[in-house]
């Protein structure tokens, strides 16, 4: 699973894998999923940059990364990443055991979280078939559930392999106040975010390319004079981030 799980194109197939639509409708009823559809980290019309919505320049800079980013609708209340035949095409087989086994943990007297889950485990299951990819559901009480998520005391007491309890609302703004909630030289924030310790120097942070996105991120701070370029930056580390799969 860890293997598995370090492959940015596994990641990638459990991206396009997940039909947001119907994980969505759990919450907010089937009429009104896709208003609360969000297919980015950072808010797509959070800020402006030279007129265009921030999520439209995140897109642009995504489709250097492959074909399978050509065309990709990033912006609120569709789903523009749920794509069985890219989910299919991303599966990474070299190197690893079969079928991978992921490990969510779900607060079983939760009834949202519980759909939710059982959402997100019927799509990924249906798309890629359960003899590539298994969904274990893990059952637990909510003070068990937060104390490997939310609440968890170190890196090392982190029990899951995908999780759904921790999210983020911005409190100014700037696209810094979603991204840097992951800059990987904090280990307060990737023992919540991340499960890892150890910052950039944490082999699986590096085997996934974190100390790329924490250089992109230090080059967004560190513009100061022109908040174009300042965003401009922002944005690459967002396309980053999205091409990575890792949130």
């Amino acid at each position: 699973t860890k293997k598995a799980i370090l492959n940015k194109d596994f990641r990638q197939a459990i991206t396009f894998a997940l039909n947001r639509e119907n994980y969505s409708a759990q919450v907010n009823s089937k009429a009104f999923a896709k208003p609360a559809i969000r297919n980015t980290y950072t808010a797509p019309a959070f800020v402006q940059v030279n007129g265009k919505d921030f999520g439209d320049v995140v897109a642009d800079k995504l489709s250097t990364y492959g074909d399978q980013w050509k065309g990709v609708n990033l912006a609120d209340g569709q789903d523009g990443l749920y794509n069985k035949d890219k989910a299919k095409a991303q599966l990474e087989k070299d190197g690893v055991q079969f079928p991978v086994h992921i490990d969510v943990p779900v607060i079983q007297n939760a009834t949202s979280i519980v759909t939710r889950m059982q959402s997100l485990k019927q799509t990924v299951e249906e798309t890629l078939g359960k003899d590539n990819v298994v969904v274990d559901l893990q059952m637990m009480d909510q003070d068990e559930v937060l104390n490997i998520t939310l609440n968890v005391p170190s890196a090392a007491d982190a029990d899951w392999d995908l999780q759904g309890m921790v999210g983020w609302n911005p409190d100014y703004q700037d696209p810094s106040t979603y991204l840097d909630t992951l800059q990987p030289s904090s280990e307060d924030q990737t023992k919540v975010y991340l499960g890892f310790a150890g910052g950039v120097d944490n082999p699986s942070a590096k085997a996934v390319g974190l100390d790329e996105f924490a250089k992109l991120l230090d080059d967004a701070n560190n513009e100061t004079q022109d908040v174009v370029k300042r965003y401009e930056k922002y944005a690459a580390a967002q396309a980053w981030l999205t091409d990575s799969a890792i949130v």
